[in-house]
């Protein structure tokens, strides 16, 4: 049995990942503050990750799931608290990749702010940079848009109320502006893969091969209800995230090198109805935003 250790463990994709590996055989270890219901079957290491003191001194892990590293100092504080590990997997994002670079991005792509996402991209290059100086060998996991069941974003579910409360879709221009996906579950079972085989590629974009139009993503998130949308074009004058649950920021990533190792990823209409599902019963657990209040204020 194998042992992990997953920073977090009670929100969205660190949940996920801990309720994956215990269900998978491994043994889990999770660091978070308790402040949320735990995952059944883990063991809980209570902390911030800033302040763990010696509570890692004497355990070793055979891997370390860093899935809530935000910038260098998460990296530091964390790694400087391990006893010892064989493996380092971090989470990171797609935001470390410019608007203005060319697409889709391979992996050698420059790193540098992107006007949409900011500080959290560039602190996600920080906090890759730091992982890389402390261990060479990690691994590192550069996903777009992640959804699936535990997601807390209002980004589908906000699209999953509107075709249970059969409203009209309020939708950016033409809706062809495309984005691309990947199910958190896909996440966990790549990094399963990572694990077991050691694959030479350390850092990789990951995600489906193909990016989808917003369009056809709604007509999707729709059909979870056995619903069609009725839509109304919005025009670019209208400041697109006062409405809808993306930025106007369209790109892609290359994805070749995960391919080699994970060729098939869930298809989004099974990705959307098991993510659809779990909304029904934890419809609570969303941070939900005022998207409703807006449009029926300005736009009906």
């Amino acid at each position: 049995m194998k042992k992990i250790l997953i920073t977090g463990g009670t929100t969205f994709v660190s949940k996920y990942a801990a309720k994956y590996f215990v269900e998978h055989g491994y043994d889990v270890y999770v660091v978070n503050c308790n402040s949320k219901p735990q995952v059944k079957g883990v063991t809980l290491i209570e902390s911030d990750r800033h302040n763990l003191g010696d509570k890692l001194k004497n355990l070793h892990f055979d891997v370390v799931a860093d899935i809530t590293a935000y910038d260098a100092q998460d990296i530091i504080d964390l790694h400087n608290s391990l006893d010892s590990f064989d493996q380092y997997i971090m989470i990171s994002s797609s935001a470390v990749y410019p608007e203005y670079g060319v697409q889709p991005f391979p992996e050698d792509s420059e790193r540098a702010v992107n006007k949409f996402w900011g500080k959290y991209g560039t602190d996600k290059i920080e906090a890759e940079n730091a992982l890389l100086e402390r261990v060479p060998d990690a691994y590192i996991l550069r996903p777009p848009y992640l959804y699936g069941s535990m997601d807390n974003v209002y980004r589908e579910a906000f699209v999953f109320d509107c075709a249970m409360a059969d409203r009209k879709f309020y939708l950016p221009e033409d809706g062809e502006m495309k984005l691309q996906f990947f199910h958190v579950e896909d996440l966990c079972r790549l990094m399963e893969v990572l694990i077991t085989k050691r694959p030479t590629d350390h850092i990789l974009n990951v995600g489906n091969e193909n990016a989808i139009s917003i369009r056809d993503w709604v007509i999707k998130c729709y059909a979870c209800f056995d619903k069609v949308p009725e839509f109304v074009s919005v025009p670019e004058t209208v400041e697109q995230r006062n409405y809808f649950s993306f930025y106007n920021y369209e790109y892609c990533l290359d994805v070749t090198r995960q391919k080699k190792i994970y060729p098939e990823t869930m298809s989004m209409d099974a990705g959307l109805q098991e993510a659809a599902n779990w909304y029904i019963e934890h419809e609570g657990e969303v941070n939900k935003k005022p998207y409703w209040e807006y449009i029926d204020t300005n736009l009906v």
